[in-house]
C-alpha cells in the first residue's frame, strides 16, 4: 500500500525574505488592533522620546502589543516578551522585533495616564463606524484582586501588640549587651538583632501613622454626613413635618482596632468577595452602552460599596459629552440606589433606572403586563422612578442591564483571565484598568465589524 504525505522540510531556507503580511489571515484581531492604533493620536506617547540619542522601540508598536496582549489574556511583561518569539500574531504586532520585558514593563507604567485620551479616541472611532450611539448605559462594579495578599494587612490592634512585643525584645537585647555576666546564645549577633527590630518598629510606626490619617479622613466624612442629616431633620421640623427614620448618632473619632493597612499595596482595601469571604482588592466600575456593549465610562475606586459611584460616573459622562454625546438613561442595580443618586441623574438630564430594592424573579403573568396606579400629584423624582420601573416598558428597559454589563465582567475575568491587577497603587491600577477597557472595546469592535461584513445566507 502506497501512502503519500506532504513533505516536512524544516531545513530549506526561504528563497525570498518572508513578509509579516503573509503570516495572518486578513480578518484577524491582531491586524485590526494594529490598524486602529495606527489611527490614534499618539503625540503624548512619542514626545518624550524626542532628542533621545539611542533608537527606541516605536510607542505605536508597544501600545499595540500591550492592547493585543490584554485582549487575548497575556498580561505579564515576561510572557509578552516570550510571545514575540512563540506567537505568530505577536510576531506580526511587534513587526518581528523582540522588546525585552523591562522595556515593556517600563513603557506600560510610564504612559498609564496618557491612556485616558486614547480610550476616548477609540470610542470616537466606534461612533464614526456607526457602532456607538450612546442611548442607554448599564452601570455596575466588580472587585478585582490587588497585587497583594490580604495576609499582608496589618490592623491597628495587631500593630499595637506587635509594637509592645518588639519594644520588650529590644529592652531585653540591650540588657544582654550591657550585662557582663549574661551568657549570649551561640550564634546570636545582638547588634544585628537590634537593627532588625528597630527597622520593624519604624515600619510599624509608619503604618500606624497612615492608619491614623485614614481614621481622621473617615471621621471628617462621617461628621459631614451626620451634620447633613441633622440639618435635614431640623428643616423638616421647622416646616412642621415629622422627620423620618431614627435620630442620627454623632460619629466617634479615633482609630478602631480593626482599622488596617496592607503593607504590600497600602492603597488597596479589604473587600467582600461573595459569601463570607474577603479579598484584598479594588472596586472597578464600568458603564456599558446597551446597544453595542462597548465600555463608555471606566474607573477604579477604593470604596467597597457602590452607592458613592453614580456621581463619579455622571461626571465622567459630562466630561466626554461634547465628543461622544450624552446617554438618555442610566441602568443600575439596587447597590446604587439612594435618593441622592436618583436626584443627581435627574439633574444631569439622564433618566434613572436604579432598582430601589432586591429584584423579584418570575413575576406572576398578570403583573408582567399590568401598569401601576397613576402617580400622585406631589410625587418626587424617586417616586417617579419607582413608578417607571413598575411599568411593563420600564421593566423591559431595566432588563437590558443584566444582559449587557454583567457579561462584560464575566468575559474579562473568565475568558480573558484578568482576575488580578499586575501593578500596585490606585494611580497605576486605574491606568491598567483603562488598558483592560481599551482592549475590551477593540475586541468588541472587531466582533461588531465582522458581524457587519459577514455575508448573509439566502435561500433560492
Amino acid at each position: 500500500m502506497s501512502t503519500r504525505f506532504k513533505a516536512v522540510d524544516r531545513e530549506t531556507p526561504y528563497l525570498l525574505p518572508p513578509s509579516v503580511q503573509e503570516w495572518l489571515p486578513e480578518q484577524h484581531l491582531a491586524r485590526f488592533i494594529v490598524e486602529v492604533v495606527s489611527k490614534l493620536d499618539l503625540h503624548e506617547l512619542k514626545m518624550p522620546y524626542t532628542g533621545v540619542g539611542s533608537e527606541a522601540f516605536n510607542p505605536e508598536m508597544l501600545l499595540a502589543m500591550l492592547v493585543y496582549g490584554y485582549a487575548t489574556g497575556v498580561f505579564s511583561s515576561r510572557k509578552l516578551e516570550q510571545a514575540t518569539y512563540d506567537s505568530i500574531a505577536f510576531r506580526y504586532v511587534a513587526a518581528n522585533t523582540h522588546p525585552d520585558h523591562d522595556t515593556i514593563a517600563t513603557f506600560r507604567k510610564r504612559f498609564l495616564e496618557q491612556l485616558k485620551p486614547l480610550f476616548v479616541q477609540i470610542l470616537l472611532l466606534a461612533k464614526t463606524m456607526g457602532f456607538s450611539k450612546l442611548g442607554k448605559i448599564s452601570l455596575d462594579g466588580s472587585k478585582v484582586q490587588a497585587n497583594a495578599s490580604k495576609h499582608s494587612a496589618l490592623s491597628w490592634g495587631h500593630a499595637t501588640e506587635l509594637e509592645e512585643q518588639l519594644k520588650a525584645e529590644v529592652a531585653r537585647l540591650l540588657a544582654m549587651a550591657e550585662a557582663a555576666d549574661v551568657e549570649v546564645p551561640e550564634g546570636m549577633d545582638i547588634p544585628a538583632e537590634l537593627a532588625r527590630r528597630e527597622d520593624r518598629l519604624a515600619a510599624i510606626a509608619a503604618a500606624k501613622a497612615k492608619i491614623e490619617a485614614r481614621a481622621a479622613e473617615r471621621h471628617a466624612a462621617e461628621q459631614a454626613e451626620y451634620e447633613a442629616k441633622r440639618a435635614k431633620r431640623d428643616a423638616a421640623k421647622a416646616e412642621g413635618k415629622s422627620p423620618r427614620g431614627p435620630e442620627p448618632k454623632p460619629p466617634e473619632p479615633g482609630v478602631r482596632d480593626d482599622d488596617q493597612i496592607n503593607l504590600t499595596d497600602e492603597e488597596s482595601r479589604i473587600m467582600p468577595a461573595g459569601g463570607n469571604s474577603f479579598q484584598q482588592a479594588y472596586n472597578v466600575q464600568v458603564g456599558v452602552d446597551t446597544e453595542s456593549m462597548l465600555i463608555v465610562t471606566e474607573y477604579v475606586t477604593q470604596h467597597a460599596n457602590d452607592k458613592q459611584e453614580v456621581e463619579p460616573t455622571l461626571k465622567a459622562i459630562e466630561e466626554s459629552a461634547e465628543a461622544l454625546g450624552k446617554p438618555e438613561a442610566l441602568l443600575s442595580d439596587n447597590g446604587y440606589f439612594s435618593e441622592t443618586n436618583v436626584k443627581a441623574c435627574a439633574a444631569a438630564g439622564i433618566t434613572p433606572y436604579i432598582a430601589p430594592g432586591r429584584e423579584h424573579h418570575h413575576l406572576p403573568v398578570e403583573q408582567r403586563w399590568t401598569s401601576p396606579p397613576p402617580l400622585a400629584a406631589d410625587a418626587n423624582v424617586v417616586d417617579e422612578m419607582k413608578h417607571r420601573l413598575a411599568t411593563p416598558e420600564g421593566r423591559a428597559v431595566y432588563a437590558q442591564r443584566k444582559s449587557t454589563v454583567e457579561p462584560v465582567f464575566g468575559i474579562v475575568k473568565s475568558v480573558l483571565g484578568f482576575r488580578q491587577f499586575h501593578l500596585r497603587g490606585l494611580k497605576h491600577v486605574s491606568g491598567e484598568w483603562t488598558l483592560v477597557s481599551m482592549a475590551w472595546n477593540l475586541k468588541r469592535l472587531f466582533h461588531l465589524r465582522q458581524q457587519q461584513t459577514r455575508p448573509v445566507a439566502c435561500c433560492v
